[in-house]
């Protein structure tokens, strides 16, 4: 906390006049308790603002689960929720063990983190227990976003694994590159050391979170291939299997929007930094225009995704129109903090047109993906980072990122464009990072057998296959309505 107060007892001892040396210290003592106690107490709301943020991220868990049941046929909703539960558990143990070290744990070379395995040697100078938590709340995002675009056909194993390697190891890494103080991507280095002088800017992880769960979610689905009866054999149509519950998306829908106001004001981590000493401006302010940003950015997705696919398709579809909510918010990401409230309209309008035009191109390539989490965390996360080349002003990346004479901001601010740059650096190296790993991870799975399972067992249904039944209990209609017809007789 800035501006703590300071006291001099031979100073003040001169002003109270001789033989007031012992007065001096005195209230030079008590002043110096008083600055402690407030030391303290700002330790403690940024502690308590983190925690609290890493709470509505973790929520968002439940949205996922929701969204994702939601979004699959009946008979896979257990497979489906399992998977969410597991996403978070098994993310928990390998964040903790492996995870959190890679991604902040200090390095010399920028690429990967070498300390605090399994919290060793934490807290630490610059990172408490709220934090690791709210990172592992990040990570276990990540692995959630995969797991929709491989639902309804893939063994329980293969969760296991690739959640695992995706929250101990891929994601982390690319976390360090773009976040950690080391990373050589970062934009907290040294500005003679930084990508362009800048770094990329990718505040709460339109390229950290959305887009490595969606690339990743994206070669799953490839190698795998589409689920059964999902496009004719002859000619290639996209026949829709829709999801059975519309309710249960938009609950999850709602449920991630809420927890998107820890995802993005919270990337802040601390609330009370004033950013001109004596005024009623600072970090707090910059917090709310955050969610004011992330509220317009989704807001105009919406809308434009309903009168988008009105004129495609001729229909108000609400599970349409959740997605490019959602696609909205996972673009404005990693610019929420500083670009203006107009120009998060602009990036909620673009992202549902990405939206769109990604969920078309997969309909002709027969890319099949049930969340569609590929298009709309890779494509609208892609373009979030294109965004903040675009648009972020110098004014609040100074606030957010420190103050640098001369820092390249947005191209179409008037900053040029060495942040633009920087940016379509983190899209190429992401791409190429997760596609390295998952694409052969996801690849090696299929080789052993371990990815599809059979198509016996995906027509049945994973839930009555591989889960010992049904998530839903369901009466036979035709022996319902006989049964009835007996009693009535017996009645009678």
């Amino acid at each position: 906390m800035s501006g703590a107060i300071t006291c001099s007892a031979s100073d003040l001892s001169a002003l109270l006049g001789p033989n007031a040396t012992a007065a001096a210290d005195y209230i030079c003592g008590q002043l110096g308790t008083v600055n402690n106690k407030f030391t303290d107490a700002a330790f403690a709301i940024d502690n308590t603002y983190l925690l609290f943020s890493a709470y509505l991220v973790f929520s968002m868990q439940l949205g996922f689960a929701m969204l994702c049941a939601g979004s699959v046929r009946a008979k896979n909703t257990m497979n489906i929720m399992l998977t969410n539960v597991l996403d978070a558990a098994a993310g928990g143990l390998f964040y903790y063990l492996f995870g959190y070290a890679f991604a902040f744990g200090g390095s010399s070379e920028g690429f990967i983190g070498r300390h605090n395995f399994a919290l060793r040697d934490f807290p630490t100078l610059t990172a408490d227990y709220s934090f690791f938590l709210y990172q592992w709340a990040f990570a276990i995002a990540a692995a959630g976003i995969t797991s929709g675009s491989i639902a309804e056909r893939t063994q329980f194993v293969a969760y296991l694994i690739y959640s695992s390697f995706l929250t101990g190891f891929v994601y982390p890494v690319v976390s360090h590159w773009f976040w950690s103080p080391d990373g050589w991507a970062s934009p907290f280095r040294a500005a003679e050391d930084r990508l362009f002088s800048t770094g990329a800017i990718d505040f709460a992880g339109s390229g950290v979170v959305h887009m490595v769960g969606g690339i990743a979610g994206l070669w799953g689905a490839l190698i795998e291939g589409p689920r059964i009866g999902r496009f004719e054999k002859k000619g290639g149509r996209a026949i829709a299997l829709r999801g059975h519950s519309a309710s249960l998306v938009v609950l999850g829908t709602f449920l991630l929007w809420f927890g998107w106001y820890g995802f993005n004001p919270g990337s802040f981590a601390k609330i009370l930094v004033p950013y001109n000493s004596g005024s009623s401006y600072g970090q707090w302010s910059g917090i709310g225009r955050t969610a004011v940003t992330t509220t317009l950015a989704g807001c105009t997705a919406a809308l434009t995704t309903l009168f988008g696919k009105r004129l495609l398709s001729g229909h108000w579809n609400v599970t349409d129109v959740c997605n490019g909510l959602l696609g909205g918010f996972a673009a404005i990401t990693g610019g929420c903090s500083v670009v203006e409230p107009w120009a998060a309209i602009v990036c909620g309008f673009v992202a549902a047109l990405v939206l769109i035009g990604c969920n078309k191109l997969a309909e002709i390539l027969q890319y099949d993906d049930p969340l569609e989490a590929a298009q709309l965390h890779g494509g609208c996360g892609a373009w979030g980072l294109i965004f903040v080349g675009l648009f972020a002003k110098e004014k609040y990346l100074n606030e957010v990122y420190g103050a640098t004479l001369g820092r390249p901001y947005g191209l179409l601010m008037g900053g040029g464009g060495k942040l633009l740059g920087a940016q379509l650096v983190q899209i190429l190296v992401v791409v190429g990072w997760v596609s390295t790993t998952m694409g052969t991870l996801f690849f090696i799975l299929k080789k052993l057998n371990l990815l599809r399972i059979s198509s016996e067992d995906e027509m049945a249904g994973m839930d009555m296959t591989r889960h010992g039944g049904f998530a839903y209990i369901y009466h036979d209609n035709e022996e319902e309505s006989h049964r009835a017809i007996q009693l009535q007789r017996v009645d009678a």
